[in-house]
């Protein structure tokens, strides 16, 4: 695949628009993501005999879903309770605006945390397991120190006794929401692969914003 490559003269951020195609999914795209999720080390070859395609088949269409992005990794699904590793709770956090994406970028990487949403009130929710389940001390300590100032307004705990974790396509339409403003990304929709990271958006508008805002981050960073 080629690349028509944008250089941001303040800093050298790496932005290249890709070929505004809008990825698809059919039965058989569907059928091999369940059986990924299931287990993510299962061999073509097993995975071809249950969507009757050839292993080289199945390979190029996970491949093509790792270009769009509907694939992202390949991970491993732990047991916490099996490790000992902290106090299970899922943390409610009301968080100014301005820096939403801050402090969820600062969630995903902190080891405590297993999983983060964002709510149509723009919270973040998270699962995490908090050492000594001493909340307070864990978001000053590392959800706060990984920004500036104080973002976070209020946040509410509640103890966790069990979680399970089904993720499932099963009656659902595929749709990308654009990165920007989260309306759904058509064909005139355009691509962009922000420092290798890969981005949908709806028009060339939210891109424009979308590639600004990360700029303003990253220069800020530095």
């Amino acid at each position: 695949m080629t690349f028509d490559s944008k250089a941001n003269a303040q800093t050298d951020l790496a932005v290249e628009t890709e070929p505004s195609v809008v990825p698809t999914l059919d039965d058989t795209d569907l059928e091999i993501l369940e059986l990924l999720m299931a287990d993510a080390r299962r061999p073509w070859s097993d995975i071809a005999e249950d969507v009757d395609l050839s292993p080289p088949a199945v390979a190029d269409r996970v491949e093509r879903l790792q270009k769009a992005g509907v694939v992202r990794r390949f991970t491993l699904d732990l047991d916490r309770s099996q490790l000992r590793g902290g106090v299970p709770v899922l943390v409610t956090l009301a968080v100014d605006p301005g820096d939403l994406d801050v402090v969820r970028d600062a969630l995903r990487s902190d080891d405590a945390v297993e999983h983060v949403f964002t709510t149509a009130e723009r919270d973040l929710v998270c699962v995490a397991r908090v050492p000594e389940g001493d909340v307070p001390d864990w978001i000053t300590g590392s959800v706060e120190a990984a920004t500036d100032g104080d973002p976070i307004a209020d946040y509410a705990v509640t103890l966790l006794t069990d979680a399970a974790w089904t993720p499932s396509l099963g009656g659902t339409e595929f749709a990308i929401s654009c990165a920007e403003c989260g309306n759904t990304v058509t064909s005139e929709g355009e691509t962009a692969r922000v420092d290798g990271d890969i981005y949908h958006f709806c028009c060339g508008s939210c891109e424009g914003r979308f590639t600004e805002r990360y700029d303003r981050m990253a220069d800020a960073a530095d």
